[in-house]
């Protein structure tokens, strides 16, 4: 595939793109709720969600993409005729229910760097198409978790193939950055697969019997415990309390999220549904809330069904500097990430295309950089 513009333009504008800011953390929009003397509320702020919503340290970034592509033509894309209208390159506005993104043919994003930080790629549904410049590769999706250590350095595309010819091809996923401290910034880069089958699921049962489901993508929720994250993930240790859990409440269910302790961030996305209470205290549809971590939440759900993130953990405390695709700790350490990817391309690029998708026969997969081939168990 070939570029179209000089590839420091391309990454100025992936830092718009994917990362929407040039300095992290992202502060959005918010509401503050807590009185010092009002201690029962466990809601500190909360803040109405758009396409990337805020975090809190240990993490940078999370999006919610949700699309509805159209069926695929011979080359897994969207007809010609559809693309018409769209700002190719560069298309992050819905039109007929979807975007392009970075994408010219198949929608995604095609190769790309990353330093500093992990990337955590949570899709619902649909199909994701990973290549990167250690000769991985992949297809996961309908429930996979991939876990990407980027270190010192990786290329890496992510694609959004359309497989079915005979209808729609709904994508739904998070992208989730968490950030590396400085000692693990320039670790070996490591990629990870969280097949679904894998993913334990927590299940509650109310008063009134009706079932709230967990899936444990990170961290511990009571005998649930996440698959391992990788080895040098902030994650990895159980003292960093990092969860990312994804919350399934039928209509006018209740659960009970338990406390994390002091000094712990997390935040709670209300993705689906209609409003909840949290304690007792109102939160409305598509919003999420910053809660303090040491105390148990009542979540109690309203007429819909609803779906909830959860991110937590234990913060960093080190100082952000994010230009990109690259988050380090100082903006003498970025100088030398575009120093160095320039320099080497952080390995090349030993795909046909950047914008790399895999035959649509091709199932579920993923290829390690040491040539070992893994299927979903």
């Amino acid at each position: 595939m070939a570029e179209k513009e000089p590839r420091r333009s391309f990454l100025a504008r992936l830092g718009l793109g994917i990362a929407g800011a040039a300095s992290l953390p992202v502060i959005g929009v918010a509401k503050a709720l807590k009185k010092e003397e009002d201690m029962s509320n466990p809601i500190k702020r909360t803040m109405q969600l758009g396409f990337q919503w805020e975090t809190l340290d240990p993490f940078l970034f999370c999006v919610h993409h949700e699309d509805y592509f159209p069926k695929g033509n011979e080359h897994m894309a969207p007809e010609p005729e559809q693309l018409k209208g769209r700002s190719i390159g560069d298309d992050f506005i819905i039109k007929d229910g979807w975007r392009m993104y970075h994408g010219d043919t198949v929608p995604g994003f095609p190769g790309h760097p990353h330093r500093g930080f992990e990337t955590i790629t949570v899709v619902r549904r649909g199909m994701v198409d990973h290549a990167d410049s250690l000769g991985a590769a992949g297809r996961y999706g309908d429930g996979d978790v991939q876990w990407m250590t980027a270190g010192k350095g990786v290329q890496h595309s992510e694609m959004f193939p359309l497989i079915n010819q005979d209808k729609e091809n709904t994508m739904e996923l998070f992208q989730i950055w968490l950030n590396l401290p400085k000692k693990d910034k320039m670790v070996d880069p490591h990629f990870k697969m969280l097949w679904g089958n894998t993913i334990p699921k927590y299940t509650a049962t109310d008063a009134r019997g009706l079932q709230t489901v967990v899936e444990v993508i990170a961290g511990k929720l009571a005998d649930q415990q996440a698959p391992a994250a990788p080895p040098d993930s902030w994650a990895s240790a159980a003292d960093n309390h990092v969860a990312i859990w994804n919350i399934a409440i039928p209509a006018e269910g209740q659960f009970v999220l338990p406390a994390a302790g002091e000094g712990i961030n997390r935040m709670l996305y209300c993705y689906e549904g209609d409003a909840l209470t949290l304690s007792g205290y109102a939160l409305k549809a598509y919003h999420g809330a910053e809660l303090d971590a040491s105390a148990d939440v009542v979540i109690q759900n309203g007429t819909k069904a609803a779906k909830i993130l959860i991110l937590q953990g234990k913060p960093i405390n080190e100082p952000v500097i994010q230009y990109g695709p690259f988050v380090m700790n100082t903006k003498d350490e970025i100088y030398q990430a575009f120093q160095d990817y320039h320099a080497t391309q952080f390995g090349g690029w030993p795909w046909p295309k950047t914008g790399q998708v895999h035959d649509r026969s091709k199932g579920r997969f993923a290829l390690h950089a040491d040539g070992k081939e893994e299927l979903p168990g």
